[in-house]
């Protein structure tokens, strides 16, 4: 009889182990779905621990992988996440968006190549994919191959004429290859598309200095300042190199005081300045910025050339 009882205790006891293991165990999808609210609040560690914890029960959970590749790449581990990228399309071989996602990976490593190959794939897949055309143009441009930049650049404006990037990017290829009217035609339309991207002016701004038309350069950095308060240091500076390419010294000495404000350790402003008092004849305060500009950055080759040019009138 005890035997019995002891039987019947054992078996109920295994049996309760049984339900207790089915009630609070989790599915691999529950796992994922508690990663994806944990990858809503940013808390990127405990989303890889449950995407980690997904992938065990189902090694073929490609989301999971994909998911947990963004994490990666959130934290910086760009490796890893090419890795994770990488077995999503082993699961997936025709997943377009991943290979432009790890097309993209590579591409901030600066392996263009690789970079080309899996945009040109996600292409293959998917040919009016307008993002991975823009991207690859993004790569050829990095490689100084303007011209495949622009071919993919008009492709994909030609995909989706409505958005801004791609003409910003086929704006900077023809500056790159000296077109600065071209250049200038595409950033003005992409400043139509999106009129608040401060830095789309802040290029045309440059284009313009390029051409010496430095009234357009000094509306576009105002319209910069107008826009993004962040960005000063460098608006500032150029806009006060602008106003001493046009001899308005007393205004370019004031936007770049701003600028050292925003940035006290920015070369470029304190060169500048020194050039504006060097031409109101304030030597000795040309001097100081110039040396300070030196300090900033030892190679500064223009700082240098206005050092010499000070040495040479006595200061």
């Amino acid at each position: 009889m005890i035997k019995k009882n002891l039987f019947i205790l054992l078996t109920l006891t295994a049996f309760s182990i049984v339900i207790t293991a089915c009630v609070t165990s989790k599915t691999a999808e529950e796992y994922a779905n508690r990663a994806d609210a944990y990858m809503a609040k940013g808390n990127y560690d405990r989303a890889i621990a449950d995407y980690t914890k997904a992938i065990k029960i189902d090694p073929n959970l490609a989301s999971a992988y994909d998911n947990r590749g963004s994490a990666y790449y959130y934290k910086g581990e760009i490796d890893l996440a090419i890795s994770d990228y990488t077995q999503v399309l082993r699961i997936d071989p025709k997943f377009a968006d991943v290979y432009n996602a790890r097309g993209y990976l590579y591409h901030e490593k600066g392996d263009y190549d690789h970079a080309i190959a899996d945009y040109t794939q996600a292409i293959n897949i998917d040919p009016i994919f307008a993002y991975a055309y823009d991207n690859r143009g993004r790569a050829y441009h990095d490689k100084k191959d303007y011209d495949r930049a622009i071919t993919d650049y008009i492709q994909a404006i030609r995909i989706d004429p409505n958005a801004a990037v791609p003409y910003y990017n086929r704006g900077r290829a023809y500056h790159d290859k000296g077109n600065y009217d071209l250049a200038i035609i595409d950033y003005t339309q992409a400043i139509q598309i999106d009129p608040n991207d401060d830095i789309i002016y802040i290029y045309r701004g440059l284009a313009y200095h390029d051409k010496e038309d430095y009234d357009h350069v000094i509306a576009d950095y105002t319209q910069t300042i107008r826009i993004d308060s962040n960005n000063n240091d460098i608006t500032f500076n150029n806009r006060g190199a602008a106003y001493n390419d046009k001899g308005d010294y007393e205004l370019a000495i004031a936007d770049l005081d701003k600028a050292i404000r925003f940035n006290p350790n920015y070369a470029y402003p304190y060169r500048h300045r020194a050039f504006a008092y060097m031409k109101k004849g304030d030597y000795r305060q040309a001097r100081a910025d110039v040396n300070k500009a030196l300090q900033i950055d030892p190679s500064y080759q223009s700082a240098k050339e206005l050092f010499a040019e000070l040495e040479k009138i006595g200061y």
